[in-house]
C-alpha cells in the first residue's frame, strides 16, 4: 500500500518519496525535500471513518511515522544546524488530518511580551505564548494538549512566530515522530551560569506600560524563586520599596485602569 507522500508525488506527476529513517548524503546530514502536496486531493474512497479522535489520531501518526531534518539554518555562508521547519511539518500533518478527519485547533491563548536585544544591541520584541490546542475527530470528540512557542522579531511578527512554534512543538511531540538523527543525548555541553537578574532591572520591566498583566503574574513568580521578592528597590517617584509590593501596587493600578 502506498503512503500518502507517495500517492501525492503520483498525483504531481513525480516518483520521488521521503527516505527512510537514518538515510544520510556523504556528509552524515539527513536530507528530504518537502513534499508537494498542492495537487492532493482525500479520494472518495477515503472518507472519514466513524471512529474516536484519540484512534484518528493514531492514524495520523501510523501515516506520518517520520520527519527529518530536511531545513538547515545558514550564517554567513555557513551552515549551523538542521532542523525541522513549521512548513515541513504542517506539510506532512496537513493532508494526513484531513484525511483522517482530525483537526487541530487553538482554543485558549496566553501571551506574554517584554523588550529585548539583539547581539548586536538592536531594540527587539520578545513574545512567548503558551497555546491549548483541542485535537477533535470525525464525531466531534476532542482532547486537549499544551505547548509554549517563544520568538524575537524586530517589527510586529513576534506574536504569530510564537505560534507557529508552538503548532511545531505540539504536533512532533504529540505525534511522537522521530527524525532518524543522531539522539541528542550522544552529546554533552557543559552549562555556563546566566548572570542573575537584578531587582532594578524587574523593576524596569514592570514599569514598562507594555508589560502585560500575565508577564506581571510571571515576575511575581520569578522574584519569589530567586530571593528578591523583599528586595529593596528605587520606585518611580525616588522611594525605596520591596519589589513585590512595588509590583503588586503597579499591577493593581493597571487593572484599574483596564477596568475604567
Amino acid at each position: 500500500m502506498s503512503t500518502l507522500a507517495e500517492r501525492a508525488a503520483a498525483a504531481a506527476g513525480r516518483t520521488d518519496t521521503l527516505p527512510p529513517a537514518g538515510s544520510a548524503d556523504d556528509t552524515g546530514i539527513i536530507t528530504e525535500s518537502l513534499p508537494d502536496l498542492s495537487g492532493y486531493v482525500p479520494a472518495e474512497s477515503e472518507e472519514w471513518a466513524d471512529v474516536p479522535v484519540h484512534i484518528a489520531w493514531l492514524r495520523v501518526r501510523r501515516d506520518i511515522a517520520y520527519i527529518g531534518k530536511g531545513d538547515a539554518y545558514v550564517e554567513n555562508g555557513k551552515k549551523k544546524y538542521d532542523f525541522r521547519g513549521y512548513e515541513r511539518t504542517v506539510a506532512a500533518f496537513g493532508p494526513v488530518t484531513l484525511k483522517h478527519g482530525v483537526s487541530v485547533i487553538p482554543h485558549r491563548l496566553a501571551p506574554s511580551h517584554r523588550d529585548a536585544k539583539s547581539g548586536k544591541g538592536t531594540p527587539m520584541r520578545e513574545a512567548t505564548t503558551k497555546v491549548t490546542w483541542r485535537v477533535y475527530g470525525p464525531r466531534g470528540d476532542f482532547f486537549e494538549m499544551e505547548s509554549e512557542g517563544e520568538s524575537l522579531d524586530y517589527a510586529d511578527k513576534g506574536t504569530a512566530k510564537a505560534q507557529t512554534i508552538a503548532q511545531r512543538v505540539v504536533l512532533l511531540i504529540a505525534g511522537l515522530i522521530p527524525t532518524g538523527a543522531p539522539d541528542s543525548d550522544e552529546s554533552n555541553i557543559e552549562r555556563g551560569e546566566a548572570p542573575p537578574r537584578t531587582a532594578a532591572s524587574y523593576r524596569d520591566e514592570i514599569l514598562e506600560a507594555g508589560t502585560s498583566r500575565q508577564r506581571l503574574a510571571q515576575i511575581n513568580y520569578e522574584i519569589k524563586q530567586v530571593g528578591l521578592f523583599n528586595a529593596q528597590v528605587v520606585n518611580e517617584v525616588g522611594d525605596e520599596e520591596p519589589l513585590g509590593a512595588f509590583l503588586f501596587r503597579i499591577g493593581q493600578e493597571r487593572i484599574q485602569v483596564g477596568g475604567q
